[in-house]
């Protein structure tokens, strides 16, 4: 596919024009053409990058692609009175539209309850991506990728996003102006527009170098605002940090469930890391550790650990080293539950009140055992 871009205007000769002409030794700034040699038409790939500085024709070559039966994105209106999990894909399965926030990047809970207005600039990102991924459109054309948000979530949003596209049948052009998610998107093939040059090419990550330290509950005030449920500190139990480069990115608390078997939990995982694949990395590492015996009982121990996260349930599921071993719809018995608060409160010499007890709601929690390398039957 060759594209021929020219676009000119009239060559203005005001007085300022003028100036400007003769001070910087410039003829005519009136025009501006691009030739771009782009062999894509065959099947093959799916994502395919466009990068170079601005006003090199990123988006005139997203422009004739989308006459040649891409769509180009437009970002549509969010509504203001509507959580984002209720606006994409309202027609579809909203678990897989949870499955799309999650795979995206943006895996914090309490964010889909909100309306995209009062969203983070990273999180809008990562939720137009989700709109995106959800809609699965067959040709798409993304311009400005990447370009408003921190580098950081730029580069793990831009690794998310392609690796969530692949799961689709679609093909999507990215046009960005940063050269630093180049080898985070991975793409399948690379036009340059500052040198005019077409690649095809598989890049590989940059490798994230994540270090773990065992730690008491002093980083959890880090971590707390980004879990999705308000509960104490588990009792007796070891927390673990993910680190990299010095930077806290994951928390894993583990305790005793009983002699020979641990139980982990508050499982966290910094927004800005969500969908580069630490939380799995970091929860198999320490599980690993407590089924070897790296613990302070010095006693190799299988590890459980729940979740009603249904991305991270079904990255679980997908996971050779775990095996589920229960799925729980609903919470405890209300009433037999008041009935043992109210015991509770009589064995401490407290005044009786009326107590509710909790349970009796939906809540799809599911349990899975760390396996390591034993077959899970």
């Amino acid at each position: 596919m060759k594209i021929e871009i020219t676009h000119s205007c009239p060559n203005y000769s005001s007085y300022r024009a003028a100036c400007v002409k003769s001070l910087f030794n410039v003829d005519a700034g009136n025009s501006f053409s691009l030739i771009a040699d782009l062999p894509i038409e065959e099947d093959g790939w799916q994502v395919g990058l466009v990068i170079g500085p601005s006003g090199s024709g990123k988006s005139s070559i997203g422009s004739a692609l989308s006459a040649d039966g891409f769509t180009m994105h437009q970002e549509r209106a969010w509504p203001d009175d509507a959580p984002i999990i209720d606006v994409i894909a309202p027609e579809g399965d909203w678990q897989a539209v949870t499955g799309a926030l999650s795979a995206v990047g943006l895996g914090d809970v309490p964010a889909w309850l909100r309306p995209y207005r009062v969203l983070s600039t990273g999180e809008k990102f990562r939720a137009e991506l989700a709109r995106i991924v959800s809609e699965k459109p067959e040709r798409i054309v993304i311009d400005e990728f990447s370009s408003v948000v921190d580098r950081q979530i730029a580069k793990v949003g831009a690794h998310a996003f392609a690796k969530a596209w692949r799961r689709t049948s679609g093909k999507a052009v990215l046009l960005s102006c940063h050269y630093d998610i180049l080898e985070w998107v991975q793409p399948d093939w690379v036009f340059d527009t500052a040198t005019g040059k077409f690649c095809r090419r598989c890049l590989q990550r940059p490798p994230i170098e994540l270090e773990i330290r065992q730690t008491g509950w002093e980083w959890w005030e880090h971590f707390a605002p980004h879990h999705y449920l308000k509960l104490p500190h588990m009792i007796a139990a070891t927390c673990y940090v993910g680190f990299v480069n010095g930077e806290p990115v994951a928390h894993l608390a583990v305790s005793t469930r009983s002699r020979n078997e641990a139980r982990a939990c508050r499982l966290v995982v910094m927004p800005e890391w969500q969908g580069a694949g630490v939380g799995l990395r970091f929860l198999n590492a320490v599980c690993d550790m407590w089924r070897r015996g790296e613990n302070r009982y010095e006693r190799p121990m299988p590890v459980l650990f729940h979740t009603s996260h249904p991305g991270l349930a079904a990255a679980l599921r997908r996971q050779p080293k775990w095996c589920q071993v229960s799925a729980k719809l609903y919470g405890a018995n209300k009433a037999r539950c008041a009935r043992s608060l109210a015991k509770s409160a009589d064995r401490r010499g407290k005044k009786k009140t009326a107590m509710s007890g909790y349970g009796g709601h939906f809540r799809a929690v599911q349990g899975f055992r760390y396996m390591g390398d034993i077959p899970c039957e």
